[in-house]
């Protein structure tokens, strides 16, 4: 079995791999990459035991089909320091070795037969189907992210939530402390659908998906999905259960609205936070008028800090406390000028909105509030 390829083209392949595969495995061999040749198209695989991605190279010539597993360390650290430049994979499966050789020099490794290495889990023949831009799933992903949780109590929190309608596809994250909630009314399918996307995989997403508008094949059923993008396809366990009613945890009615400098708010907060306590991180937010002022302390070790800024407000004076570093990640996730803060009063959650929607879009992020001593 001999093929050439491109040393950069397989290391930025292996690398993405290289992120499905677990520090530690049960099975020996879902420590290794798989190569398959199909004519002349090289896949290569990696999965642990619940993702499984595959991706696909086009080669010059190969005159055999076939397969073997090679150890993740050992390949991709020999590879991924190359130049550009042509590798020729000579394999010998009688002897379980593979030699590679570049322009100067050669190495050998061990290989061996892939024949155990699983297969993914498929989806139903009756399954759904949603097709959605590579750039606005990445988008949507990147902004969701942070607000999934780690809970072991309510494992459905701890993945992002496809909710597709006749009217929208709405994707979820919240780990009851926040929640990010965007609507895409490009997206609309005839019968409802909904699905839990683990955090692995949707990682395994933000970090490959190209930011354009290609096409990405979401199909799922109520164990597993199959997300297909360029030349690559990935199949995942999806978490099984009944996500959380989202919409009742959203105020309506809020009459208080806060516009603000998104960058100048975010810088604010970073330069206070530090005076916070420990424990809490609470950060105090007052606005009347059109100054929003914000209070950080630790009376245990004597430290405070009180920066204003200016805004446009629209409402009663009113404090409310909020958890300083999840503001952060709030306010670092959107890429507007301005947002718009949305109160009701201290003891209801606050929405965050961008003061500009992104197109065909509808995208708030929501943040409890913290009891506040006045």
């Amino acid at each position: 079995m001999r093929f050439t390829l491109s040393s950069t083209a397989l290391s930025s392949k292996l690398s993405a791999l290289a992120r499905v595969i677990n520090s530690k495995n049960s099975i020996a061999i879902l420590s290794s990459f798989v190569f398959r040749t199909e004519g002349n198209t090289l896949y290569l695989i990696a999965s642990d035991g619940e993702n499984w991605l595959s991706t696909s190279m086009e080669l010059a010539e190969c005159a055999t089909n076939d397969s073997f597993a090679i150890d993740n360390h050992y390949i991709f650290d020999a590879v991924k320091g190359f130049p550009e430049q042509p590798l020729t994979f000579e394999v010998n499966l009688n002897n379980n070795t593979a030699k590679v050789t570049y322009l100067n020099g050669h190495f050998s490794l061990p290989v061996e037969q892939a024949d155990s290495f699983p297969e993914p889990q498929g989806v139903d023949d009756n399954s759904n189907e949603i097709v959605i831009k590579s750039n606005i799933l990445a988008e949507n992903i990147n902004r969701s992210l942070f607000a999934t949780a780690q809970e072991e109590l309510r494992p459905v929190m701890n993945g992002i939530y496809f909710d597709a309608t006749q009217e929208c596809l709405t994707i979820v994250a919240s780990d009851g402390h926040k929640l990010v909630r965007n609507r895409v009314f490009s997206i609309k399918v005839e019968q409802p659908a909904a699905f839990i996307l683990p955090k692995k995989p949707a990682g395994l997403l933000k970090n490959m998906l190209a930011k354009d508008d290609s096409e990405v094949v979401i199909r799922f059923d109520n164990r597993n999905a199959q997300l297909v993008f360029g030349d690559n396809t990935i199949f995942c366990r999806l978490i099984e259960g009944r996500y959380p009613n989202y919409n009742s945890v959203i105020p309506q009615n809020n009459t208080n609205e806060i516009i603000v400098d998104r960058e100048g708010l975010l810088s604010a907060i970073k330069r206070v936070q530090p005076f916070s306590n420990d424990a809490s991180n609470l950060i105090r937010f007052h606005v009347d008028g059109g100054i929003l002022q914000l209070d950080a302390e630790d009376f245990d070790f004597n430290k405070t800090a009180t920066e204003r800024l200016a805004c446009e407000y629209n409402g009663r004076t009113m404090s409310i406390g909020f958890k300083g570093s999840a503001f952060v990640e709030v306010l670092s996730n959107f890429d507007c000028q301005e947002v718009n803060i949305q109160l009701a009063d201290p003891s209801r959650a606050g929405l965050v909105i961008p003061t500009e929607q992104p197109e065909n879009q509808d995208v708030l992020m929501l943040m409890m509030p913290m009891l506040i001593n006045d």
